[in-house]
């Protein structure tokens, strides 16, 4: 008969006295005495910010998105990126904004400091891309930061100099009413980050990203994106939805979607979405903006989705670009510092209004005598 399995050690657990547990170690002897028992800090500024900067500034995309999350909450209405190198070198995020103080600029680059939310409780209806507080501090902690910001009724702006976190300089100068972030050598002092990055061709594609899903998320807004001086994107002010998503993805590729629009259970729905011919083999061209933010959830992926049930093959997945508008209390966006991932208050809700409204436009579409399958539950 098979013997049962025993351990062959049975004393690793014995110990001559109780165990003190603690934050050097799974624990230690009391008989050793405090000498091996790591005392508990505080840790230094530059310390937490450069820790907080690893869930910020995953890349040179992250602080993409950062900085044109803050030009648009300053009411830009044109927003120049450039980069150089796919940002390891050089990102420069340039807007017509409102502007800063010199009191509110120097406020801003401090950490956990921001003009968005006042308490708690506006966590549950926040209506803005920002509202953390961190991002600015984060990504100067880790680069060579400099800030350039004027109001429309000042004289002069101001300029604020920061090298790996630390105050280099505070000055006036001549500049535009706005503001322009100046992010040189990200990852200057943190080496190990950069060893970390993709190439350049990988990273540019995801700084190329984030400037289209919120060029495809602000009508009313002119965009331009430029790598090593050559111009990759320019989306002027006034381009419909349709128009952003013809320079994106090319003018061919748009005249096989079709215009969506909604309302069910609280969401409103509008759109392009594509024809169940148009498909791709991943989900690259699914975007979803929740409130006019770039999101990321499975629900309204699935949604989307199960709107093509029976109408596109099997393996391959429908195109679409989704702007969705809800009341804030019914989405959760304060999930992680990127601020991408979302929760709905009742999920279920949001991948069923999504489905039916797609469904609906594709029906209607398609024709009844198409025989199109009927997905309802």
């Amino acid at each position: 008969m098979r013997q049962a399995w025993r351990p062959k050690c049975r004393l690793i657990f014995r110990f001559a006295g109780p165990l003190l547990y603690n934050k050097a170690g799974f624990g230690a002897n009391s008989m050793s005495g405090d000498a091996n028992i790591a005392p508990i800090r505080i840790l230094p500024d530059d310390v937490a910010n450069k820790i907080a900067a690893g869930e910020v500034v995953e890349r040179p995309a992250s602080v993409v998105k950062e900085l044109l999350e803050n030009a648009l909450d300053a009411g830009a209405t044109r927003i120049t990126v450039q980069v150089v190198a796919a940002g390891r070198r050089l990102i420069e995020v340039i807007d017509n904004g409102h502007g800063m103080s010199e009191q509110n600029a120097l406020l801003a680059v401090e950490r956990h400091a921001t003009s968005k939310i006042r308490k708690a409780s506006d966590l549950e209806a926040v209506k803005t891309l920002g509202f953390r507080g961190e991002a600015l501090a984060s990504i100067a902690s880790v680069s060579k930061f400099e800030l350039t910001t004027r109001r429309a009724k000042d004289a002069s702006a101001t300029r604020i100099r920061i090298d790996g976190g630390i105050l280099r300089d505070v000055g006036q100068t001549g500049a535009p009413p706005g503001t322009r972030v100046t992010v040189n050598r990200l990852y200057f002092n943190t080496p190990v980050r950069a060893k970390f990055l993709k190439g350049i061709t990988t990273e540019l594609s995801h700084c190329i990203d984030v400037v289209q899903r919120h060029a495809l998320a602000r009508e009313g807004v002119a965009f331009q994106f430029l790598h090593n001086d050559k111009v990759i994107l320019d989306i002027p002010e006034h381009a419909s939805l349709r128009e952003r998503v013809a320079l994106i993805w090319g003018l061919s590729f748009v005249n096989d979607m079709i215009e969506a629009r909604g309302e069910q259970a609280g969401f409103t729905l509008r759109g392009v979405i594509g024809l169940p011919g148009l498909t791709r083999a991943q989900r690259s061209h699914q975007f979803f903006l929740m409130n006019k933010r770039p999101v990321v959830n499975r629900a309204l992926q699935y949604g989307f989705e199960d709107a093509y049930r029976g109408l596109v093959t099997i393996g391959r997945h429908p195109v679409g670009v989704i702007l969705l508008e809800a009341h804030p209390r019914f989405v959760d966006v304060n999930i992680h510092p990127t601020k991408r991932e979302i929760r709905f208050r009742d999920e279920r809700a949001a991948r069923d209004a999504v489905r039916d409204i797609v469904r609906r436009v594709l029906e209607g579409h398609i024709g009844k005598s198409s025989k199109v399958p009927d997905i309802r539950d």
